[in-house]
């Protein structure tokens, strides 16, 4: 049999073939309750050199922040330092056990009594909250304590959210899981939020807003804080999407424009690892008002030593422990080694990188608004007669280049929404904005290459839309 390196692992398998020698069973054996040993997936037999050589392949295909520029809009793919590793994997931090109890924790909790008073300060909070393990998980946090502040005062009749069109897709999700209804609000023509169809919208019912600023347009709601006061006006609370923080750090401080409680993506500004399904963090800071309800425990200083307390009307726990706490020593390692003037940098190089990118590309790809962006900026791929986004995504990827967030956010047509961080050089810079117009070329003069696209991966264009209509979600055999 003469089989491509590329081989699965199945067509790799032989009867017969170990990778593993398992040491003699030392205890009685015992059967596998019927219905959990799924016999029939024939599962591969094959040697450890094979099985080796597979999965270093498939390594050296995936594309990361490592290997290539990561432009996925929202997501802010940003290179992870290196020092981060090194301080997370330092024997004291590597090797403790959160069961060891207070006294013996006491470095660990110091970190992360350090961290939330640096997050807090960032943010303009009183209190924070390193409990929750992602953004979303935050988010849902955020509206837990809203939702708990209303009945702590007797208000059960306050059950909608206000989300503007331009929010993070996972806000609604937050708010209907929290028991509350979501409630669109739309864009005003400049991409912030329209006041007059918020100041309609305000009434009893309404529990909150949960606002996204920058937005998803990359663009600054200039009205933040008239949003905050007619939203508090009106009884509610403001719930503030901190995942672009990285646009804002040493300038703007949510907790001073009236922001009440709001989560920090650590991955997408504090440089912890994204992508693969965690762990992540999604801290959550608030106002002095709302910080009985935080998650906890929290980290204290009681005199010279540090410890662990409950808030008094806490919403309870939203992770084991103390969150994932190798995540926070790498985020903790980012603003130590930054200090307050490199947080303040960070945010300069987020936003002058993300519209000298705009410029470059826009008399080629037209912006829906075209006003100065922050970190990122969404532009149209339909570029030519018969040519949509999903066509200048996949010629992309025959360049070289990892392809922008598409389709969202859902207010622009054709978007592609492009975030080239702060931490990207301007040569990188320039030659992804020399494929985009190059692209956009070929799809004036030829524009079959783009519908042909990719051409230079090892599987081509794949049926996406018969893919996500009729999933295969596990292996058949």
């Amino acid at each position: 049999m003469n089989l491509a390196p590329e081989a699965l692992i199945y067509e790799l398998s032989s009867p017969g073939r170990q990778g593993a020698a398992l040491p003699v069973c030392d205890v009685p054996a015992t059967p596998v309750p019927a219905g959990l040993a799924r016999i029939e997936l024939g599962l591969p037999e094959v040697d450890e050199l094979s099985v080796v050589r597979h999965f270093t392949r498939l390594s050296q295909k995936n594309y990361s922040i490592d290997t290539h520029f990561y432009p996925l809009g929202s997501c802010t793919m940003k290179y992870n330092p290196k020092v981060n590793e090194v301080a997370a994997g330092l024997h004291g931090w590597r090797d403790t056990h959160p069961l060891v109890g207070e006294d013996f924790s006491q470095g660990a909790i110091e970190l992360i009594w350090k961290l939330q008073e640096a997050l807090r300060e960032i943010g303009g909070f009183k209190a924070v909250s390193l409990q929750p393990a992602a953004g979303a998980h935050g988010e849902l946090a955020g509206v837990f304590m809203i939702r708990a502040w209303h009945l702590s005062r007797g208000d059960s009749g306050r059950t909608k959210i206000l989300i503007p069109d331009s929010a993070h897709g996972t806000n609604p999700a937050s708010c209907t899981m929290a028991g509350l209804t979501a409630l669109t609000i739309p864009s005003d023509a400049e991409g912030g939020v329209d006041m007059a169809a918020l100041k309609a919208a305000l009434d009893k019912s309404v529990a909150g807003i949960m606002i996204t600023n920058p937005n998803t347009l990359g663009l600054f709601d200039r009205n933040i804080e008239e949003i905050a006061r007619l939203v508090h006006e009106a009884g509610g609370l403001v719930y503030g999407d901190g995942a672009n923080m990285n646009a804002l750090t040493g300038i703007f401080k949510p907790g001073e424009a009236g922001i009440d409680v709001m989560h920090f993506n650590l991955h997408k500004t504090f440089s912890t690892p994204h992508g693969g399904g965690g762990p992540g963090a999604g801290m959550v800071g608030c106002s002095a008002e709302l910080a009985d309800f935080l998650p906890g425990p929290v980290a204290v200083m009681r005199g010279s030593k540090y410890g662990l307390a409950t808030p008094a009307k806490t919403i309870g726990r939203m992770k084991s422990f103390y969150g994932n706490f190798g995540v926070l020593v790498r985020a903790y390692t980012y603003v130590r080694m930054l200090g307050a003037s490199g947080m303040r940098r960070l945010a300069e190089n987020a936003v002058l990188n993300a519209n000298y990118l705009k410029v470059l590309v826009e008399k080629a790809y037209k912006v829906k608004y075209p006003r100065r962006c922050m970190h990122e900026f969404v532009a149209m791929g339909d570029i030519a007669e018969g040519v949509h986004t999903l066509d200048v995504a996949k010629r992309l990827i025959d360049y070289g280049f990892h392809p922008p967030t598409i389709y969202f956010p859902l207010i622009v047509p054709e978007a592609l929404m492009i975030e080239p961080t702060e931490t990207e050089d301007k040569d990188t810079l320039d030659g992804f904005a020399e494929v985009l117009l190059k692209i956009a070329e070929e799809a004036r003069t030829n524009a079959q290459l783009l519908h042909d696209a990719p051409t230079t991966t090892p599987v081509g264009r794949l049926d996406e839309v018969g893919a996500a209509r009729n999933p295969v979600l596990c292996y058949r055999g």
